[in-house]
């Protein structure tokens, strides 16, 4: 893959790792750190344990991801399915240290990296498609914070993207405005 392809696409995956952090922030913000850990039903997550396994997965993952195996003797996945934080600022902590690890990671490849084999609990695959992989994992755990997020907070939720019954309008504003319309615009609310 060429250099500058390959840049575009680290600095694609990149910006769609970032979106899917600011979404699940914007969910979380509008939630106690009570309603954090509220355990949905018998075999479901919390936000928090659900933050915890993300965290814990991105330091797994991206650590070293050129020369080691994605899944770290060090790492306890079963202990992240376990509730310990002692408040807000610890889980927040946790979660930015996880984010942390993935972007500083991502901001040191170079495009001839994506064709790169890598180790996951053994199994080779490009890093391009490692990457793809996390971005996949991740949406699907941030689509989990937000539904449970808006479930937690009820009639006061603060729609993030365009809110039932107003995508005419929403499209309206943008194209008054003059800002290109496409699927990825939400309004920043």
């Amino acid at each position: 893959m060429g250099n500058d392809v390959g840049l575009i696409v680290l600095a694609s995956a990149r910006e769609t790792f970032v979106s899917q952090r600011e979404l699940a922030e914007r969910a979380i913000e509008q939630v106690s750190f009570e309603q954090l850990r509220v355990v949905p039903d018998p075999d479901g997550n919390s936000v928090a344990v659900i933050m915890k396994h993300m965290a814990g997965n991105m330091r797994s993952r991206w650590t070293d991801v050129l020369t080691t195996d994605g899944e770290k003797p060090s790492r306890h996945r079963d202990d992240e399915f376990i509730d310990s934080y002692a408040d807000r600022a610890a889980l927040e902590r946790d979660w930015a240290s996880g984010w942390g690890v993935l972007l500083d990671t991502l901001d040191g490849l170079v495009g001839e990296d994506l064709g790169r084999e890598v180790l996951i609990r053994g199994q080779p695959l490009s890093l391009a498609r490692a990457i793809h992989r996390q971005i996949a994992h991740y949406g699907y755990h941030v689509g989990q914070i937000v539904s449970q997020c808006k479930r937690l907070r009820g009639e006061s939720w603060r729609y993030l993207s365009v809110p039932r019954g107003q995508s005419e309008q929403f499209t309206a504003e943008l194209k008054r405005s003059g800002r290109s319309v496409s699927a990825d615009d939400t309004p920043k609310t």
